[in-house]
């Protein structure tokens, strides 16, 4: 099975902006979520998503 992968806006609470980043999906507790770095200062960054 291919990992799934998240491409789009992520909020950046350390640099308090939306930056365009690409990150895996995962799923805990039922819920989906994409884990990706930010590109400006390196981190991490998390995005819920709807459910599939």
């Amino acid at each position: 099975m291919a990992e799934e992968t998240y491409k789009g806006d992520f909020y950046c609470v350390k640099c308090k902006e939306k930056r365009e980043a690409e990150g895996r999906v995962v799923e805990t507790n039922g819920r989906r979520m994409a884990k990706g770095v930010c590109p400006v200062c390196g981190t991490n960054l998390n995005r819920i998503l709807g459910k599939a």
